[in-house]
């Protein structure tokens, strides 16, 4: 069996490399990581809007935009002169990665079931990271607050105590309207809710580290 090409993704690396080259864009050249993080985020947004308006094209034509910065980011990474890497070392990290956190497909684990493989995913990532004394560490800091307050809490031992303003029968649309209104009510008081709850998760990890 011969092995498999991918002649649209090769080709994507090489305008990369034209428009990084000599005599490309000048505005490709000059880029670093730190510049071109907006991007990245704004990318990866378009493509969730893509997903959630359900338009096929619009997903293909975002997730490429996304892939395009992963591309330029290795690029830059081949460029460094004191500690370089490629989009090969980008994928092969990747795939070591997701050998080691499926034991249950690549091993000898038994995970029949997707919550069973939940339930495992943590102690498997540990695995891969014996010098992380904290189940924070390695949390993308820069997450929207809700995201990282999901995170944070998905790791704790105990949970905070929950609102009672949520039950079983509340909807994710329930969910959404109690969200907004809180967002309402604080800027009409002039509080800044992602910030506070930014400060509530800070406070919720160093109660679990101590």
């Amino acid at each position: 069996m011969s092995e498999p090409t991918h002649p649209e993704l090769d080709a994507l690396i090489a305008v990369m490399a034209r428009l990084r080259g000599e005599d490309g864009c000048a505005w490709d050249r000059e880029q670093t990581h730190e510049s071109l993080l907006k991007y990245l985020i704004e990318e990866s947004h378009e493509f969730i809007d893509a997903v959630e308006s359900g338009d096929r094209t619009h997903m293909v034509e975002e997730l490429g935009d996304v892939l395009y910065q992963v591309l330029f980011h290795a690029d830059l990474g081949s460029a460094d002169p004191d500690s370089p890497f490629t989009i090969e070392d980008v994928a092969r990290v990747a795939r070591e990665k997701m050998v080691g956190r499926h034991p249950h497909v690549f091993g000898d684990v038994t995970a029949d079931t997707a919550d069973e493989v939940v339930a495992n995913w943590e102690k498997w990532k540990a695995a891969e990271k014996p010098e992380r004394t904290s189940a924070f560490e390695g949390l993308p800091k820069g997450l929207p607050a809700l995201a990282l307050a999901d995170k944070v809490i998905g790791k704790l031992n105990e949970s905070p105590t929950p609102s009672e303003l949520v039950t079983e029968k509340t909807t994710e649309d329930d969910l959404g309207d109690l969200l907004v209104a809180i967002v309402a009510s604080a800027r009409a008081n002039g509080l800044d809710a992602e910030q506070s709850l930014r400060a509530a998760v800070r406070r919720v990890i160093a109660d679990a580290e101590r």
